[in-house]
């Protein structure tokens, strides 16, 4: 889609934003966003948190408003099993900014201090689907096999982890601490970057839409569809954004696609098809959905995770509560309107049942256990294999 765009995720109110190409101000949208919220860049908003010895004030952009009001909404429907503070659990198991994939002694409590002592390779795929490298390159760490995993040492709010209820004191986009608070937005940041990324898209169609409808000649201008007969399908979550500069009636929305590493947002006149994704084989699929209006995610431990400790497989997937890895769920696949949301209740799949997220959620999902049972929601817009 050719178009222009603001070149910032927030304009000053009043102001009119210069118009640059709509791909750099994609690329400018993308730096921004991480610059205040990815754990793996040296200077974000999120890294100084977590190196504030005493704590302090920090001001997120506007528009990451929308985005703390969704952790608010999963941590209640998860009973804090979804906390953005699980970053320093993923610190602490191996999974930082440097990528060393090496345990922190005594995560595990006294026995796991063992761990390091020997330490194997291991490589490590990512799909780019939470937080992380999103070249897709393999990655390679050690981890050590000598360790012991049981109830104890400091991983989750269990054994007193921060947790974003307790030590994070939010006024809007600002997020007040006493103490270093490692906070990590894996669970459904890249699906919102997604949003706001289509945001930018039907608003550059809108005005491409806008040019040509002002070259028309005179006369046509009662042939137009009132922008009240179009049905607002977005289903986005709505936060400070630049708005195209409209004066004429708004055009039906661009024809899309949006491919975040899994998180998909679709808008499209016919159904694309998608495969699900076998974790245990990624070049199988155990189903397909088709979705043309939309969003759909997936979530599964199978592209990244690092080792083996006691017979826990150490991946991303943590629940927030005891800090460790999910290890009865093998994939998650979730169908919802805006895309923040179904990559959010992918993750909360994997620590809360479907039942529970839904007296708080509107989506359809589909459920792969680790012993290869499954399960879907009755409008879930696909199937999987079955013998």
């Amino acid at each position: 889609m050719d178009g222009t765009a603001s070149p910032t995720p927030h304009a000053a109110p009043g102001a009119t934003p210069p118009t640059i190409s709509l791909y750099d101000a994609i690329d400018i949208l993308i730096d921004e966003y991480e610059a205040a919220l990815s754990r793996f860049r040296a200077k974000s908003l999120v890294t100084r948190m977590r190196r504030a010895e005493h704590g302090g004030a920090f001001t997120f952009p506007d528009w990451c408003g929308p985005l703390f009001d969704l952790y608010d909404r999963l941590i209640e429907a998860t009973d804090g099993a979804i906390d953005p503070c699980v970053g320093e659990d993923l610190i602490r198991l191996g999974y930082d900014a440097a990528y060393s994939f090496t345990v922190e002694p005594g995560a595990f409590g006294a026995d796991g201090d063992a761990i390091g002592n020997d330490t194997v390779n291991r490589t490590v795929a990512d799909d780019g689907h939470e937080d992380g490298d999103a070249t897709g390159n393999d990655m390679t760490g050690n981890i050590g096999n000598g360790g012991c995993l049981r109830d104890g040492g400091r991983l989750g709010a269990l054994h007193g982890r921060a947790t974003w209820r307790d030590d994070v004191e939010r006024h809007g986009t600002t997020l007040i601490t006493h103490h270093p608070v490692a906070l990590d937005f894996g669970a459904c940041g890249k699906g919102y970057l997604v949003d706001l990324i289509a945001e930018m898209l039907e608003a550059a169609g809108q005005q491409c839409t806008q040019v040509a409808q002002t070259d028309e000649p005179a006369g046509r201008g009662d042939e137009r569809r009132d922008a009240d007969d179009e049905p607002d399908n977005s289903g986005r979550i709505s936060g400070n954004r630049p708005d195209a500069l409209l004066t004429q009636s708004m055009p039906p929305s661009p024809q899309y696609v949006i491919d975040a590493g899994g998180d998909l947002l679709i808008h499209t006149d016919e159904p694309i098809t998608i495969a699900l994704e076998d974790p245990a084989n990624p070049r199988n699929a155990v189903g397909t959905a088709e979705i043309s209006a939309g969003a759909f995610c997936a979530s599964s431990p199978s592209r990244r995770h690092w080792g083996e400790a006691a017979g826990h497989r150490l991946h991303h997937l943590l629940n927030a509560i005891d800090g460790l890895p999910v290890n009865d769920v093998a994939a998650t696949w979730v169908a919802a309107p805006c895309t923040a949301v179904a990559d959010g209740l992918a993750t909360a799949l994997f620590v809360t049942p479907a039942a529970q997220l839904r007296a708080h959620f509107h989506f359809e999902c589909a459920v792969l256990n680790a012993d290869r049972t499954a399960a879907q929601s009755p409008d879930f817009p696909g199937s999987f294999f079955v013998k």
